[in-house]
């Protein structure tokens, strides 16, 4: 495992959740990612050290080894910001407090099989992008 990447722990059989990962994949130009379904052992072992109850956690969760984690919109801001050039202008999404934010993710994360779909099993992931799979 690459420990100086960013993970990023993802709900493996949503659709929107999928696209989000593809949309990633094609603007990490600085290959800053990997990415880890929230169904397999590493977000397993990430929520069992941390004390975390897997069934309450249904968000994106951005990892930054030996720094810090994030989810919900902090995670999707941090993530879009990366990109660099146009992206880093979401900072500005950043001063509209977390709890708004957060309470807007929360409806589109409790809705997004009715809106979006799922899938029965988790994506899998093409040969030349299987390096950036963790699990």
């Amino acid at each position: 495992m690459d420990l100086d990447k960013k993970i990023i722990l993802f709900d493996g059989v949503c659709n929107l959740c999928n696209n989000a990962i593809q949309f990633i994949i094609k603007y990490d130009k600085k290959d800053e990612f990997r990415f880890a379904t929230l169904q397999g052992e590493i977000a397993h072992n990430f929520f069992s050290t941390r004390n975390i109850d897997m069934e309450k956690t249904d968000s994106i969760i951005l990892i930054e080894p030996n720094i810090a984690y994030y989810v919900k919109s902090s995670a999707a801001l941090k993530i879009g910001r990366s990109f660099g050039g146009i992206w880093s202008l979401l900072w500005i999404l950043e001063l509209i407090p977390a709890s708004f934010r957060d309470w807007i993710y929360t409806i589109i994360a409790k809705n997004r099989y009715n809106w979006f779909g799922k899938k029965n099993n988790c994506m899998i992931p093409t040969p030349e992008l299987k390096s950036k799979f963790l699990d």
